[in-house]
């Protein structure tokens, strides 16, 4: 199918999908399960009462129990309407996240549980007292399911003094080691191991020691970690000027030790969450003392360096995640989800959903293949019904939590299996079809969201958020100037409607395509303050989407290995798994096609066609203007990464991240195969082939195991890349 490489021809398509299509008559629904997609529902979704009884006796049961669950959120009159609505919904693309999915409905058997994927600490201040706070908060969120993310760039650096304790302290690094220990400990209810983020300003003192903490074997390891990038480094980096790593200092620290705060050479003034609690001029700026200079771009080296060996530390540009967040005028955002697709602020948590794009190709892989925008439409507006009920039954284990998501109401749509379609519709991801195809699903996907935002307002009242007044600062005014033009001024009371919906740079994208729409928010409000975000859906597409690509992500591959955890198991287990689309072709097209890896010998009639392709054929570029195309509609954040060969030249993996910059991205991160650093998640089996691992044994003789061979080890068989990982990491046997 010829899709066109412009907006114009996309739209011609949609304009012939007036009417519905019969998706049946393509057979898709017809195809089975693959056995590693069952085995996920029923180790990670299916409900199962304690004495072993089963609940959910087929997957099409428990979407019945989600649907019920969220219906009778609905007035009583109403629940039956919503009941099979949502189940409509679910059966055609909606796919609501994991603890939805396990959690909702099952309150009878898993009553301490949340349906919340997403949280943010509280800010960890710089105390003793308040860092063990948020250790213990941190336990109940991971407990109750929920991933959490923190920053923890707010303690003061190694070496800094301390006069309470009359001692030096020890430094952030030392106290996340408390937090990582925390949640390996812990395990999340509904099979799932803790996740956790930790984010760190690239201007504190010890910002260097970070970026390089996971060379340590086994250190860190139940965190992502992410640099909170800001424009002035990145500024500085580009015009080759010097780097100030600093601290804010006390007002009290300024009396003591008699400092001159007008020294430029000691002092940087920098925004600062917290900033209460330190010396701020009038425009809420924090006088930061200097502990340390480095060029920018010596810096900027070493972060590369780690990105390219050991794929962290991430990439979260968080000046423009701030400038372009909805609720610019009361959040200061420093924090992100394990998988960084939502900003959240402090106590923040955000409900995610996905929408199955195969669901809405029709004739795939022939001339006439198409996108039924339609009922993609009809299926966003459901969805979104359907995910704000999620916030009455949250069970979020803390006050504030539940405070918070329910004064807000933010939820984060996505999507999955947009590989996937690409390849359906015949187009190559990353081509410029496909990045037109893209953008195009994010704004059908963000312009259905808000009417339904302004329609669920009208029904059921706006967020609270919304009919609350906002003083007007000086900060303010600075941020959005055209709030002067507007005739505002410092001590003014205004609406967070009009904040929202007149002011936020996003809300202001959507207006000039749907005037009217905005205008309408202006006047009643929206019923959340955020619609969308794109997670990493790694289970739930290899579950419930018969392995469609993961969310924004092409296919890895179309067969390949999984590595996943199993109950009782001592290391990762090794499963086969093949793309959704592959099975899709087979059933559809050639049941003996497969893909073509060089050295098996397949038959050209049952090669797959050319824009089969995968991540290592996706050059960087193409990944980040994927990414770029999706985020100008997407009000959160985008979790991506940019597969990258392990021989990938190390000066072109260094342009990737400035690229990202500057085509506008919040955030980016890439993965790189490094055999010696870490086993992944997904892995090609020519990548195990080729690698050799290199094990001691207890009478100090050594042996060498290439990456796929089986292992017996502990009275288990184990491939050698998982027992290897396992031993040098530290979770051997602890599954």
């Amino acid at each position: 199918m010829n899709f066109g490489d412009s907006l114009t021809e996309i739209e011609g398509v949609k304009g012939h999908m007036k009417s519905a299509v019969n998706f049946a008559t393509n057979n898709l629904g017809d195809i089975p399960f693959q056995p590693v997609s069952l085995d996920i529902w029923e180790t990670k979704y299916r409900l199962v009462a304690k004495d072993g009884t089963v609940i959910d006796k087929s997957v099409d049961e428990t979407y019945e129990r989600v649907a019920r669950a969220l219906a009778d959120v609905e007035e009583h009159g109403l629940r039956e309407k919503y009941f099979d609505e949502f189940l409509w919904a679910l059966r055609n693309g909606a796919i609501p996240a994991g603890r939805i999915i396990s959690n909702a409905g099952a309150l009878q058997h898993k009553p301490a549980t949340s349906t919340i994927n997403c949280t943010v600490s509280g800010t960890v201040a710089d105390s003793m007292d308040n860092i063990l706070d948020k250790v213990h908060e941190a336990g109940l969120t991971l407990k109750a399911g929920c991933g959490i993310g923190y920053e923890f760039s707010t303690l003061r650096p190694k070496g800094a003094y301390v006069t309470g304790a009359g001692a030096y302290t020890s430094g952030p690094l030392s106290f996340m080691d408390i937090y990582d220990k925390m949640c390996f400990t812990v395990s999340s209810a509904g099979g799932r191991r803790g996740a956790q983020m930790g984010t760190f300003d690239v201007g504190h003192p010890d910002a260097i020691e970070f970026i390089k903490v996971k060379r340590e074997d086994g250190r860190l390891r139940q965190f992502n970690l992410s640099l909170l990038i800001t424009d002035e480094f990145m500024q500085a980096v580009k015009q080759g000027n010097e780097w100030k790593l600093a601290f804010p200092v006390t007002q009290k620290e300024v009396e003591e030790e008699s400092l001159n705060l007008d020294d430029a050479a000691q002092f940087v003034w920098r925004a600062w969450p917290e900033a209460k609690s330190y010396v701020c001029n009038a425009d809420g700026l924090v006088a930061c003392k200097i502990y340390r200079r480095m060029p920018a771009k010596s810096v900027w080296d070493v972060i590369m360096a780690s990105t390219y060996d050991f794929a962290e530390p991430g990439f979260v540009l968080i000046d423009r995640v701030n400038e372009m967040n909805n609720n610019w005028f009361t959040e200061n955002v420093r924090a992100t989800n394990p998988c960084g697709e939502q900003p959240l602020p402090p106590y923040g948590s955000c409900l995610l959903g996905s929408i199955n794009l195969t669901k809405f190709v029709t004739d795939p892989f022939t001339d006439g293949a198409r996108f039924d925008w339609d009922e993609f439409r009809k299926v966003v507006k459901v969805f979104t019904r359907m995910l704000d009920n999620v916030v009455e039954i949250n069970g979020l284990p803390l006050a504030k939590q539940r405070e918070e998501i329910v004064h807000k109401r933010r939820h984060g749509m996505g999507f999955l299996g947009l590989g996937s379609a690409i390849t359906m519709l015949r187009m190559k991801y990353g081509s410029l079809a496909s990045l037109d195809f893209t953008e195009e699903v994010a704004k059908q996907m963000a312009l259905a969201g808000w009417q339904s935002a302004l329609d669920l307002a009208v029904e059921k009242g706006p967020a609270p958020i919304m009919s609350e007044e906002f003083e007007v600062t000086r900060a303010m005014l600075a941020k959005r100037p055209e709030m002067v033009e507007d005739g505002y001024k410092v001590g003014d009371k205004v609406l967070g409607r009009v904040l929202h919906s007149r002011y936020s740079r996003y809300m202001q994208r959507i207006a000039r395509e749907n005037p009217t729409l905005v205008e309408k928010l202006i006047e009643v409000g929206a019923r959340f303050t955020h619609h969308s975000s794109i997670a990493p859906t790694g289970t739930i597409s290899l579950s419930l989407a018969n392995n469609a690509s993961n969310g924004i992500e092409p296919s890895f591959a179309h067969h390949y290995c999984r590595n996943i955890i199993r109950q009782g198991k001592k290391t990762k287990d090794k499963v086969n798994v093949f793309s959704f689309e592959l099975l899709a072709y087979r059933e559809l097209i050639n049941q003996s096609s497969m893909p073509d890896s060089g050295d098996d010998g397949v038959e050209a009639e049952n090669r797959l066609p050319e824009y089969f392709i995968t991540a290592e054929d996706i050059t960087p570029k193409e990944h980040v203007d994927i990414q770029a195309a999706a985020q100008r509609w997407i009000d959160s954040s985008i979790s991506k990464t940019a597969n990258v060969p392990t021989d990938y030249a190390y000066d072109d993996f260094k342009d990737i991240y400035m690229y990202a910059y500057d085509q506008g991205l919040k955030g980016c991160t890439t993965f790189r195969f490094n055999p010696e650093v870490f086993q992944g998640v997904l892995v090609k089996d020519r990548d195990l082939k080729n690698t050799t691992y290199t094990f001691t044994l207890e009478d100090g003789s050594k042996i060498d195991v290439k990456g796929d061979e089986e292992i017996e080890y502990d009275g288990e068989m184990h491939t050698a890349a998982n027992l290897f990982d396992a031993l040098k990491e530290g979770y051997y046997g602890k599954f």
